[in-house]
């Protein structure tokens, strides 16, 4: 039997406080070389046989943590127009398998895992690289930038949130988040009006050119750079790196690959692991300092996180059994 949850189920069991661990002990476990973690391929999808524009990438991500009772493979689209249709921009579904014997176990749908578990890395990275309160300036309002916002209020001693978009739609997420955190959340009309004063800078965009100016941020700023994976997309200028006393990434030798790291003439060993911090190897060493985290995302925290959903699934006997 092969256990299925819908988006509903996955809700009833995911919790971001109960997450946190989970993904912290992920990035330590990765760190330590404790997992299997393959290339993920991505590839263009949706275009005709005339090769006309694709209509989105698709991925495949799969991981092991080793121990674990489960492997997963999670398949994402990822199709920016979506956005115009109402649809989320990033879509994905998990199959977890069981480690002893390969047999199919569960299903699950990926989305919310996804932007939970990528939430929790501003989070835990703002809970160690952070100076004091946060005043969260956040660059980008979609789905991805509500929940790194959860995840770092459910992490830290969140004071106010800024939010900057191109579009209105920074009111709504403003709004939004000021009611479901209850702390104070503007909509700001500049990038500079987001970045300046906060202690906490994250992007969560699909940009392809750099969305702020470094010059604006203040000394003692944490960024987390969490929206671009690609060569083509780029969030931060060089600048925000020139700046930067420490660089850190969720997997340097992929990060190395994207729009900023190539822009700023950056490559893998100029970034330490992320895991570094968590494994209490690395951290911040002065509040003056500028620091950089820039993520890409790794399968191995929708391991762990998909596990982690699933066992408390079973628990509660949420979704449903099917035979397969």
């Amino acid at each position: 039997m092969v256990r299925v949850l819908s988006d509903s189920a996955v809700a009833q069991c995911l919790s971001l406080s109960e997450l946190l661990p989970v993904v912290r002990e992920a990035f330590v476990r990765q760190g330590r070389d404790e997992v299997e973690r393959p290339e993920r391929p991505h590839f263009p999808v949706g275009a005709g046989p005339d090769g006309s524009d694709p209509a989105g990438t698709g991925l495949v991500m799969p991981a092991y943590v080793r121990g674990a009772d489960y492997y997963a493979t999670k398949l994402v689209g990822v199709h920016e127009g979506n956005a115009e249709r109402g649809l989320p921009t990033v879509n994905a579904q998990i199959a977890l398998t069981a480690a002893d014997t390969g047999l199919p176990a569960g299903y699950l749908a990926g989305t919310r895992i996804t932007n939970a578990r990528t939430g929790c890395i501003g989070g835990l990275a703002a809970a160690e690289l952070a100076t004091g309160p946060v005043t969260l300036g956040l660059l980008g309002a979609g789905t991805q930038a509500r929940w790194q916002a959860r995840a770092i209020d459910a992490a830290t001693d969140l004071d106010a949130v800024r939010v900057y978009s191109p579009s209105d739609s920074k009111r709504e997420c403003a709004a939004d988040l000021g009611d479901e955190l209850g702390v104070p959340a503007e909509p700001v009309d500049a990038p500079e009006a987001a970045v300046a004063g906060a202690n906490v800078v994250v992007t969560a965009t699909t940009a392809t050119d750099p969305v702020f100016d470094g010059g604006a941020l203040d000394h003692g700023t944490l960024v987390v750079a969490v929206g671009a994976y690609e060569a083509e997309m780029r969030e931060l200028d060089a600048e925000t790196f020139e700046r930067a006393s420490r660089l850190f990434a969720d997997v340097p030798a992929e990060v190395a690959e994207i729009g900023d790291a190539r822009e700023a003439g950056l490559d893998a060993e100029d970034f330490a692991p992320l895991s570094a911090v968590f494994d209490g190897d690395r951290g911040r060493e002065r509040a003056d300092e500028i620091l950089v985290v820039e993520s890409v995302g790794t399968a191995v925290l929708d391991a762990a996180a998909a596990e982690h959903v699933f066992d408390a699934a079973e628990a509660r006997d949420a979704g449903t059994e099917v035979p397969l």
